[in-house]
């Protein structure tokens, strides 16, 4: 089992680490967890609203696709470690990542 640490930019929102089986995406385990995690085009890659920001474990999930990144040049804030969460897929097991979820409340009406 996968070990993903979920931090919050939302003031008062404490971290949590959960368990991601392989071939789980980060969106999967926050819907599994009850973790806020707008995904306005339910998960497929067409909107940028799950965008999260990678913090360590990049080589941990799927490489970044064209059409991903493409989402991302739209997303609010986009960094350099940018992903959206419905393409972060685990590719192995027995390992930890941490992300970073923007504000969820800057997303309200997208």
């Amino acid at each position: 089992m996968n070990k993903i640490t979920f931090l919050f930019e939302e003031p008062g929102k404490t971290p949590l680490t959960v368990d991601c089986p392989k071939g789980d995406s980060i969106l999967e385990t926050a819907e599994k967890y009850d973790i806020e995690l707008h995904h306005n085009c339910g998960g497929v890659c067409a909107c940028s609203t799950c965008q999260i920001y990678l913090e360590h474990g990049e080589s941990f999930v799927e490489p970044i696709s064209d059409r991903e990144e493409d989402f991302i040049d739209r997303a609010k804030n986009p960094k350099l470690n940018s992903r959206l969460a419905c393409q972060c897929v685990m590719l192995e097991e027995g390992k930890e990542i941490t992300i970073t979820v923007p504000d969820q409340r800057l997303l309200l009406g997208d």
